[in-house]
């Protein structure tokens, strides 16, 4: 486990950090070290609080907080549904919505309609999976791709996908539309169970603090 005198933070890299030390600091929670855009740093502290900051590709995070790396991250719903890992989602920070989908042409809707085997293309396999089998309880064949998926219904490759949608318009300009949702998406704080146990005063006060900043809002 991190260093017990410490509280360590994993936060997915980009837009979703930058959102996640905006709310931290409304709270009262900075990191000068953090605002240093020169920086080689991997880690950032700050002493006073004890806390300490990384930052890390999305699909890491939740490795690192069920590994005892971190003791909390924060990701995308998404990116916790894909990977799977044993943390506990304890609250919702209500940016960074929107919402995973079964896309494809308004054809594909029939295919979904009588449980047809069909094929899925999608970067969300582990999703795909689950939604398709233990949901819909329908036999798909899951291609997974890395690119744009909205290309597996253009040339062939799979009847429908199974991608992120924010505001719809790349599936629109494709000829694509939304066929069914599969989840609503939004950033979450997870913790590692252990932390939670070891460190429960430090971590449910800092949640309830984020939580109390979020209804206000």
């Amino acid at each position: 486990m991190t260093d017990k005198n410490y509280l360590t933070f994993a936060l997915g890299k980009g837009r979703l950090a930058n959102k996640t030390l905006e709310l931290f600091e409304e709270i009262g929670i900075t990191c000068e070290e953090m605002k240093d855009k020169n920086s080689r740093k991997l880690i950032f502290v700050n002493e006073e609080l004890k806390l300490r900051f990384f930052l890390a590709k999305g699909p890491d995070v939740p490795t690192y907080v069920e590994y005892g790396a971190a003791d909390i991250g924060v990701v995308g719903r998404d990116t916790i549904l894909e990977e799977n890992r044993n943390v506990y989602e304890v609250l919702d920070l209500g940016f960074g919505k929107c919402r995973m989908c079964v896309c494809g042409p308004a054809s594909a809707g029939e295919l979904l309609k009588h449980h047809e085997r069909i094929r899925v293309a999608s970067k969300y396999p582990n999703i795909a999976k689950d939604y398709f089998y233990n949901k819909k309880h329908q036999t798909v064949d899951i291609i997974k791709l890395n690119g744009s998926v909205e290309l597996g219904p253009l040339v062939e490759l799979s009847d429908v996908i199974v991608d992120i949608v924010e505001t719809g318009s790349t599936l629109r300009e494709n000829g694509l539309e939304v066929l069914e949702e599969v989840s609503p998406l939004s950033a979450r704080m997870i913790v590692n169970p252990v932390s939670l146990q070891m460190d429960s005063e430090r971590i449910r006060e800092l949640v309830s603090r984020l939580r109390t900043k979020l209804d206000a809002q």
